[in-house]
């Protein structure tokens, strides 16, 4: 029969491990993951009529283009997508514009694994390989994460059917590992930014931050890992004492 406090902490980590598989999954799907606060973005706009818009969700459009549009038009970004907030109206001329929208379009999969240039927009600079790795691990390791933990839960069902808590070691070092590729996604994910920054400084009038899809991650980091050490404990510990008592009896 399992003692109670091992049945608390498997019940703790088991909630822990579905927030942050929660918080994982949310912050991979949504797109503010980095946001850019323009003071004026329908002047902006309306500067360069609908020409920003083209060339922000042209197949050609390379780093130095979208980014540009980001910084000028209140941008976002996400791991999947680049989003920016036109007028709707933004192809005619009428200032001052109110009404406002968020376009987005997606990364393609040759986007992802795309090689990053030292001078962004220059083909003939030379590869940053840095920044292209950067880039192509926070793509990777959200992915890594979420399978490692789905796969330390089935272990942890099959547990369960066995009605033996020794597996569960297994489904906390996955959860460990899956703690250790989020952590090193959002590392890679402010190291690219800071580096991208570096090569396309901020306007004056351009304000950048981390959004919540980013908080999402940074949280869900240190949930991963709680839920590892109670598994952990929790299997060790159990064996551990089972393995006393078992002595016991036969003595």
């Amino acid at each position: 029969m399992m003692d109670n406090r091992f049945a608390t902490a498997l019940v703790i980590a088991c909630v822990l491990s579905l927030i942050s598989t929660i918080y994982m999954a949310a912050s991979i799907g949504t797109d503010f993951w980095y946001e850019y606060h323009t003071l004026s973005p329908a002047e902006n706009v309306s500067e360069a009529g609908r020409s920003i818009w083209e060339e922000f969700v042209s197949e050609e459009a390379d780093e130095k283009t979208y980014t540009d549009a980001l910084f000028r038009c209140n941008g976002t970004v996400g791991l999947w997508r680049r989003c920016i907030t036109v007028p709707k109206n933004s192809h005619w001329y009428s200032p001052p514009e109110t009404d406002m929208t968020t376009n987005c379009i997606s990364f393609s999969l040759s986007d992802q694994f795309m090689e990053k240039y030292i001078e962004p927009g220059n083909h003939n600079s030379g590869t940053d390989l840095n920044r292209t790795y950067l880039w192509r691990l926070q793509f990777l390791l959200p992915f890594v994460s979420l399978g490692l933990m789905c796969f330390g839960a089935l272990i942890g069902l099959c547990a369960c059917a066995c009605r033996s808590l020794y597996p569960a070691i297994a489904t906390g070092v996955l959860h460990f590992l899956a703690g250790l590729c989020t952590l090193g996604l959002v590392g890679c994910y402010v190291a690219g930014i800071e580096l991208l920054h570096k090569k396309l400084p901020l306007p004056e009038d351009v304000r950048g931050e981390f959004g919540w899809s980013f908080c999402l991650a940074c949280v869900s980091a240190p949930l991963q890992f709680m839920a590892a050490a109670l598994f952990i404990w929790a299997a060790r510990t159990n064996r551990k004492e089972f393995t006393l008592l078992k002595a016991y009896r036969v003595a």
